[in-house]
């Protein structure tokens, strides 16, 4: 057995059952220390870091278990612990919220249960690792893909930052028009000053007048106080007026009218204030289509629209949802709410789904997963329903089901009608990915070595396809057409 195997601590004081979990653990290939004694489970540990996770079963009394979780969590509150219990049967003594207690194993052991449960622990133990070492999270600057539509994003963004231009952010709800916006602000002279946001579309009509400008005491029923509009408070900074296509007509005259003098008034008051403001509007709608329809001011739209910036939608860069999922996972880490994974079956079913909600629409899947499968490792079985590989609109490629195929059983050269397992058994993982590597050389010979022709006769995006190459250390010929 390699060092190098991971090592599971077994607490166990019923023999037979602490040596058949013994066996299950070298079966998927752990390393398992077995303690019989409660009390002598310190003198197999030298180091808890050596430790992946403790298995705790029976005691001589469940005084003498709750003594024992105590203590492991004293020892090292991070390492990772599951009970082992009975079919059917909840745990007899209380769980400090406290405790790392990550599960239950259920008694007779499966080894799919246990492997699930080892892999959470796995998950959990990098998360703790990472966590004092990770790089500041910048939320609201986190611009994320590779993709030509985000690079391109990132490009206008460079050019406009610095000047004090009107930018105007399109695109579905969604996509991320904030984030453009605040990265505009980030990036300007103003950054040391307020960045001011306003959903226009969620304050109604009467009332926005009053939000953006500030009114005077007594200046209408319920105004008992003087009170600052969101443009003092954005003064010499970025005012973000977010689905600007709901703005009244009536209000849309008066926001003109700041933008062309630069001064406006609080209502209730006819003392003009000067307006040092930086404006970002945007909106979902088709601001064109509501000038022809007499909904949104033609003037009021070329003020706005000196730099259009637009937002891809999430369906039109799938190849940024494998970053944007590491992303969004990292978040859910820094702010202390766990943590999950994904297959690489589930992530290529998220890539193939049509995203109506875009970003926010995949952040709240990612959220959602963390909280049903906390520190869990997600396939695509574990995904909801409209996300399974078979209920999507697009159909797979033979590539894909070829690959999906072949994490489902394991297959050998032997035989091409019925895939069986070799008499001494093989390495999965490894054999996979030789079989990865066989059909990406297949490919590339076809082509003759051009990715583009290869890429295609493998059903994959080139891009897919020059990240594998990457991995496996294969060449390409970049001077070949059509690359």
């Amino acid at each position: 057995m390699s060092i190098s195997e991971p090592r599971v601590l077994i607490i166990e004081a019923d023999s037979d059952r602490a040596r058949e979990l013994e066996s299950v653990l070298r079966f998927i290939n752990y390393e398992p220390d077995l303690a019989t004694d409660c009390g002598a489970w310190k003198s197999k540990i030298e180091d808890s870091q050596d430790i992946l996770a403790v298995l705790v079963g029976s005691c001589k009394s469940d005084k003498a278990l709750q003594k024992l979780l105590k203590e492991i969590h004293d020892f090292d509150e991070h390492l990772p612990i599951f009970l082992l219990t009975e079919k059917n049967r909840e745990p007899t003594v209380a769980i400090e919220p406290s405790s790392c207690i990550l599960g239950r194993v259920e008694l007779p052991v499966h080894y799919t249960q246990l492997t699930s449960a080892l892999h959470q622990a796995e998950v959990y133990r990098e998360t703790q690792a990472d966590g004092g070492h990770q790089r500041p999270v910048d939320l609201f600057r986190s611009l994320v893909g590779t993709s030509r539509s985000v690079q391109m994003v990132r490009r206008m963004i460079q050019q406009v930052a610095k000047s004090d231009a009107n930018v105007l952010i399109l695109g579905e709800s969604g996509t991320g028009k904030e984030v453009v916006a605040r990265n505009l602000h980030y990036y300007s002279t103003r950054r040391e000053n307020a960045f001011v946001p306003v959903n226009c579309g969620a304050i109604p009509g009467d009332l926005l007048e009053s939000e953006l400008f500030g009114h005077e005491k007594g200046a209408f029923t319920g105004a008992i106080s003087t009170r600052q509009g969101r443009f003092e408070l954005a003064e010499s900074g970025t005012l973000f007026l977010d689905e600007i296509g709901d703005m009244t007509l009536n209000m849309q005259v008066k926001l003109l009218r700041v933008l062309q003098e630069r001064t406006f008034e609080r209502v209730g008051s006819n003392k003009s204030i000067e307006a040092d403001v930086r404006i970002i509007a945007a909106t979902h709608r088709d601001l064109e289509k509501a000038i022809t329809d007499g909904s949104f001011r033609e003037d009021l739209f070329y003020r706005l629209n000196v730099f259009p910036i637009e937002m891809p939608p999430l369906r039109d860069r799938v190849e940024d949802i494998p970053l944007l999922v590491n992303e969004l996972i990292r978040r859910i880490e820094h702010e202390k709410r766990g943590s999950v994974r994904l297959t690489q079956s589930a992530i290529l079913a998220l890539c193939q789904y049509n995203w109506p909600g875009n970003v926010r629409e995949l952040a709240n899947m990612v959220e959602r997963l963390a909280i049903l499968y906390p520190f869990g490792v997600v396939d695509v079985g574990d995904l909801p329903e409209k996300f399974q590989v078979d209920g999507l609109g697009g159909e797979r490629t033979q590539f894909d089901e070829e690959l999906l195929a072949a994490h489902a059983q394991p297959v050998s050269y032997m035989d091409d009608v019925e895939p069986r397992l070799p008499r001494n058994g093989l390495d999965l993982k490894e054999h996979l990915s030789n079989l990865e590597v066989g059909f990406i050389k297949q490919a590339l010979d076809d082509a003759n070595g051009v990715v583009a022709q290869a890429a295609k006769r493998l059903g994959m995006r080139r891009t897919t396809l020059v990240e594998k190459l990457r991995k496996y250390g294969l060449q390409r010929s970049d001077s070949a057409p059509g690359v």
